[in-house]
Parts: C-alpha cells; sequence; structure tokens
C-alpha cells in the first residue's frame, strides 16, 4: 500500500463524505504541489483560489511563525492590534469603511445579509435579490441566496427572504423588486456559475436600480477578491461602489478568515449583541492576512494578475479554434474558465494525469486560479499539458 493509498483509506473511515478529493497533497511551494510519492503537480487550483501569493510564500509564513509565538488568540472582548491594522488597510483600498472579522466566506455573507436585514428592518424591508447560477455558501441562509437548486435539494425547508434573477439580466432584477426587497446580492464574476463576469451594464444597472428604490448593492467577492482578477475586488473593473462586500479564500492565504466590509453609510448598523464571532479577526489570521497584503503590493501582483491573464487566455484560445469542442474562454485576471461540450470534470482529470491541478465550474467549465505570482515559463507548462489533455480527450485531428 502506497502512503497515498494509506492516506485515502484513513479518510474514507473517518472524514465524512462531503468531497470527492483524488490527489494526496502534503507539500507545497508557490504554483506547484507534491504527493506522499513525491509526485509534483502544476496547482492551478490553489486551494481553490486560496494562495493568490502561492503556496507557503516566505513572507506569509515568516508572519504566521512569529505570530504563533506571541499571541495566536485573544478573542474579540479585547482589543487586538493586527485587527484594527488589517481592518485600516482594506477599509483604505476600498470603501472607507468598517470592517467585520470572521473565519469563512459563508460566514461573511451570513454578515451581509444580517447587515441588509437588520438596516431594513424599521421599514419591514428583508428580502434580497440573488442571482441564479449564483454561489454564496452552504450554511443554511447562504444556500438559499445561491441560486442554485442542486445545493439546496434536501435540506427544505429553507429560510424565506430571497428571490432570484438572471444574472446580466437588468430587466430580470428589475421584475424581481417589490415592497419587501432590502438589497440586490451579486459576484462581479461568478466562480462556481461558470466564471462569469458581469457586463458594465448590468453592473451599473444594479447599482442605479438600488439608489433609485432605496436598496442595498452587495457583492460577494469571496473568490474574485484579493487581486484575483486583476484589481483588488471584482467590483473594482466596473464605474460603480458597493455598499458592502464580502472577502474570505484569499485573504489569509490558507489560514481560515473571512470578511464583510462596509462602506460608511452601513458602517455602525450593528451595534453590540447583534452579531459576533469568536474565532474572527483574530491575531494569527490577521497576521497572515496583513502579510498577503504586504505581498500583493510589494510584488505587483494585481499588474501580474492582468498580464499574465492576458497571455493565458491568449494561449487557451488556440485551443477554441484548434477544436470544435472547446467553445469559448471566460473570466477576468487569473481567474479563467475554458468552456467545453460534455464533461468539464473529464478534462480535469486528464489534465491532472498530464501533472496539472485544475477543477470545474459547473458541468461544463474547466476553471483554473492559479496564483498570481505565477510565471510565463509555468503558464507555457500549463498550456502543454491542458493541449495534450485535450488532445488525448478530443482527438488531434478535431479541426
Amino acid at each position: 500500500m502506497s502512503k497515498s493509498e494509506g492516506i485515502v483509506e484513513l479518510v474514507k473511515q473517518y472524514v465524512m463524505n462531503t468531497y470527492a478529493p483524488d490527489v494526496a497533497i502534503v507539500s507545497g511551494s508557490g504554483c506547484k504541489v507534491r504527493d506522499p510519492e513525491g509526485h509534483t503537480y502544476l496547482d492551478f487550483t490553489a486551494g481553490i483560489a486560496v494562495h493568490n501569493v502561492g503556496h507557503c510564500h516566505p513572507k506569509v509564513v515568516k508572519a504566521i511563525q512569529t505570530q504563533a509565538a506571541t499571541l495566536v488568540h485573544c478573542s474579540n472582548l479585547f482589543y487586538n492590534a493586527k485587527q484594527a491594522l488589517l481592518a485600516q488597510r482594506l477599509s483604505k483600498i476600498s470603501l472607507g469603511g468598517k470592517c467585520f472579522f470572521c473565519n469563512s466566506g459563508a460566514e461573511a455573507n451570513e454578515a451581509m445579509i444580517k447587515l441588509a436585514r437588520l438596516w431594513g428592518s424599521e421599514k419591514g424591508k428583508y428580502e434580497i435579490i440573488t442571482m441564479q447560477n449564483s454561489f454564496h455558501g452552504r450554511t443554511l441562509a447562504t444556500l438559499t441566496a445561491t441560486g442554485q437548486t442542486k445545493v439546496q435539494k434536501g435540506f427544505d425547508p429553507l429560510p424565506i427572504g430571497f428571490a432570484y434573477a438572471e444574472f446580466n439580466n437588468l430587466d430580470s432584477v428589475k421584475a424581481a423588486i417589490n415592497e419587501k426587497t432590502v438589497a440586490i446580492m451579486l459576484e462581479a464574476v461568478q466562480g462556481e456559475g461558470g466564471v462569469l463576469p458581469a457586463t458594465e451594464e448590468f453592473m451599473v444597472g444594479v447599482r442605479k436600480l438600488c439608489d433609485e428604490n432605496g436598496l442595498l448593492m452587495l457583492c460577494d467577492e469571496v473568490q474574485c477578491g484579493m487581486g484575483r482578477t486583476g484589481k483588488w475586488f471584482g467590483w473594482q473593473h466596473y464605474p460603480v461602489k458597493p455598499d458592502a462586500f464580502s472577502l474570505a479564500k484569499a485573504i489569509a492565504d490558507g489560514v481560515p478568515m473571512g470578511a464583510l466590509v462596509a462602506s460608511p453609510a452601513l458602517s455602525d448598523v450593528f451595534k453590540p449583541g447583534n452579531h459576533a464571532s469568536t474565532f474572527g479577526g483574530n491575531p494569527l489570521a490577521c497576521a497572515a492576512a496583513l502579510a498577503v497584503l504586504d505581498v500583493i503590493e510589494s510584488e505587483k501582483l494585481l499588474e501580474q494578475a492582468e498580464k499574465m491573464g492576458a497571455l493565458f487566455v491568449e494561449g487557451l484560445n488556440g485551443f477554441v479554434e484548434k477544436y470544435d469542442q472547446v467553445l469559448e474562454v471566460r473570466g477576468k485576471g487569473l481567474m479563467v474558465g475554458l468552456v467545453v461540450e460534455g464533461s468539464a470534470k473529464e478534462i480535469v482529470d486528464a489534465c491532472r494525469d498530464m501533472g496539472l491541478l485544475c477543477c470545474v465550474a459547473g458541468p461544463h467549465v474547466v476553471r483554473f486560479v492559479p496564483p498570481l505570482n505565477i510565471k510565463e515559463s509555468n503558464l507555457e507548462e500549463a498550456l502543454e499539458m491542458i493541449g495534450d489533455a485535450l488532445d488525448e480527450h478530443f482527438g488531434s485531428d478535431s479541426e
């Protein structure tokens, strides 16, 4: 029995069956990871858009080690300097308001939903319009906010207070507004929904609808935030500002953390006792997040994501020209989707066999979310593996 097989056996025996993993990973550095047998993979999942600065970046590792030897946790009953500094940094690069810290994207979105409901409570407004094919989390409230019936099945009765509209269809959103509506919640780039960016017309139109109807515009930046798209946050690609947005995944490079960032007008809606999180924003997570911000700024990773993303898309478009079954390349920055006929999972499996880790974003989209500090040579290596996988799956003479 190999070491990998031993790990798989233990997981199957003792870990609940909520995922379908296929490779055991024991170490990582930059854009590469290794299994127990020493096989190296080029990682274009990055922990599902978590390791934006790569695996085990030395500056992040040092910040975590130093903080772990100083103070890991003290609870929010006490002041925490690292938390204050992180909130200041996030505020200055976004809305100029205040932050609430938690532990995950679902919790950040749950906090944003509660903030909106509390804000609208005196007027009897509580319903939030979300988009079909969106993804906002797995808690009861956030899976209800998620516009995908497949993640809701079996969990009835679901909480009330959500309505659904068609992404990039402004008339659909307009038709969903009623006297109970308090907010419109959307992703600038739908991640799990197929790596689908919002159009400028749609984002501007949603902002206008919110302003005209006294509603809040809420952005879920859990996957497309922290530089992934070539801007700090996905909404910054558009001439709009949301009233609040959520963060998680890449904010602390794998240390569990989420954040709700609010505009000044919403920053004092929560009062003591309205919302809380025991571990949220503890010194260890905040130290990691501050180091992530430092790395993104010092290594100019926003520009790098934009540059490498353009090169990667150019390379992938070659496969659209070559194969009838490869339909489209879409996304922003280094959040890229390859749309194919048939099963995207089969392409993902073929890429893994070639030595490239990627994942799906729905049944027909292969998702690539590599670290933002990826090198051009790594992109070339990945494109070669993708080409080999497509040749194997569709046939080299499919043109």
